[in-house]
């Protein structure tokens, strides 16, 4: 019985590379690629796969995001994140969010596959070097405040980001401010540097 796996990453070359390499095992079949989260969503409804392997950074929904919506929509999916940031503090966000497994793309291709091996058989995988740093600085930010700076990060005003979250423009003032003293911070642009950097957002 093969490991059916859905790929989600917004960059085509890779998803294709990953699919290729993946494809080469003789115990794992690639059943679906997604661009984005709601492609993803879509695969695993539709091809019952057991494993969702996803980038972080994509369009929409990150693949956080998309790892909390599976663990309480679809239980029975076990999710691999696969990544270029190497940050303790998506690694703890990832593990609060039920992901079994957190690897960096530039681990070796062996590596992937018996990661996906070990979490299918109900493990854990995470990179050695990031394991490490698991405990270190605990993200002091809100779900609510890290949507609020990832949209000001983006440039948007606060009446924008009123708009967009439904919510009273001094509202989003306020989840500003919280965040931008959290981080010790000068200012909005400031506090989305620091937690993007610290793998807050």
């Amino acid at each position: 019985m093969k490991i059916r796996v859905v790929i989600a990453e917004d960059q085509g070359m890779v998803r294709g590379a990953l699919a290729a390499l993946l494809e080469l095992e003789d115990d794992i079949e690639v059943v679906a690629q997604a661009r984005d989260a709601a492609e993803a969503l879509a695969a695993l409804g539709r091809t019952g796969a057991d494993l969702l392997l996803t980038d972080i950074e994509m369009p929409g929904m990150t693949g956080l995001e998309l790892a909390a919506k599976v663990r309480d929509e679809m239980a029975a999916v076990k999710v691999i994140i696969l990544t270029t940031f190497a940050r303790s503090g998506y690694l703890r966000r990832a593990l609060d969010a039920g992901v079994r497994g957190y690897l960096l793309k530039d681990a070796p291709s062996s590596e992937l596959a018996d990661a996906i091996r070990r979490v299918h058989a109900g493990g854990r995988a995470v990179s050695a070097e990031l394991a490490a740093e698991a405990w270190g600085e605990q993200d002091p930010l809100t779900d609510r405040e890290r949507q609020v700076l990832r949209l000001a990060a983006d440039g948007r005003s606060s009446a924008e980001i009123a708009g967009t979250l439904h919510l009273a423009e001094g509202t989003v003032r306020n989840y500003l401010s919280e965040a931008i003293s959290k981080l010790g911070a000068a200012n909005r642009v400031d506090a989305a540097r620091i937690a993007r950097s610290k793998g807050f957002l």
